[in-house]
């Protein structure tokens, strides 16, 4: 194969995909997706937790343990777990039986995690407004602050008990935690080693760029989404983001930013529209990028 015309050094760093980018549960069963996954050459996947189904509070401890054994069997490891749950319940919500539901919800998930052999559970502590929940009335800064603060105080003793990091990710237009210094100083504020960072790549690219904020975070990055955007796409909405290499994310420079800071964990690619027709296509398409990226081919 002839040489890449990007030079890349070899990075320690694993390779994930989020279960949003397949068609799962509606076109392949939980089986399907991992083999898929593993074909692909991944070395973890990152699933999401959901009100109802096999990975939700109906699921028993038993369940989910099966779940994670049948991913290491299969040959993977899960990365994490996510949930877009965070937004109808979110911890901030200015409806209190929404914010204690949201409360309910994020204790099962500690448990699921733990239960699936999984390390890292990704929070959203708080909102102050978030367009794609139109339903939800904005919550004013400072409430928004001690309420998100309050919630990770209350979830951090069962997260610590079941050895499950609560990983704070940075949100794209939500109105909160917008800056490094924000995130730096949120996370702090709790002083325990069970409160970290789940850094998107992807989420703050259109008015920063995320080999600075990489480097500001350094060590407190505990788990990644490896998201595509493009600055000369100007709208704030999941369409702005894009399938690997196809943004203007200058993924050199990042990748060195993680490689510096000591960052040897999982990349997870993170995409919300499976594609309608051969989906598998991108998972595999994904995987290669991510071969190019870390030094793996080329």
């Amino acid at each position: 194969m002839p040489r890449s015309v990007t030079p890349t050094k070899r990075y320690d760093m694993k390779k994930s995909i989020n279960f949003w980018a397949l068609p799962y549960p509606q076109k392949m069963d939980l089986r399907h997706a991992l083999e898929l996954c593993k074909d692909a050459g991944f070395d973890g996947v990152e699933l999401n937790f959901d009100e109802h189904g096999e990975l939700s509070p109906e699921a028993s401890d038993r369940d989910l343990h099966a779940i994670g054994q049948m991913a290491r069997a299969i040959g993977l490891e899960i990365s994490g777990l996510c949930s877009f749950l965070f937004w109808p319940y979110s911890l901030s919500h200015e409806d209190a039986t929404k914010r204690e539901r949201g409360m309910e919800l994020a204790a099962h998930m500690v448990r699921a995690c733990k239960a699936l052999g999984t390390e890292n559970l990704l929070i959203v502590p708080g909102s102050v407004f978030a367009a794609w929940v139109p339903d939800a009335p904005p919550v004013p800064f400072d409430v928004c602050d001690r309420r998100a603060k309050e919630a990770v105080r209350r979830l951090l003793p069962a997260a610590e008990k079941a050895g499950v990091h609560l990983n704070v990710e940075n949100i794209f237009v939500n109105g909160y935690l917008h800056s490094p210094q924000e995130m730096i100083d949120f996370v702090d504020s709790f002083k325990s080693r069970w409160v970290k960072v789940h850094f998107d790549t992807g989420n703050i690219m259109q008015y920063h760029f995320p080999e600075h904020w990489i480097r500001a975070l350094g060590g407190r990055i505990q788990n990644v989404h490896l998201k595509e955007s493009s600055k000369k796409v100007h709208e704030f909405n999941l369409n702005t983001f894009r399938p690997l290499l196809d943004g203007t994310t200058n993924w050199p420079a990042v990748l060195e930013a993680f490689d510096e800071v000591g960052y040897r964990g999982y990349l997870t690619f993170e995409y919300f529209f499976p594609w309608p027709h051969w989906p598998e296509a991108l998972v595999y398409q994904t995987s290669d990028s991510l071969d190019w990226m870390l030094g793996r081919k080329g």
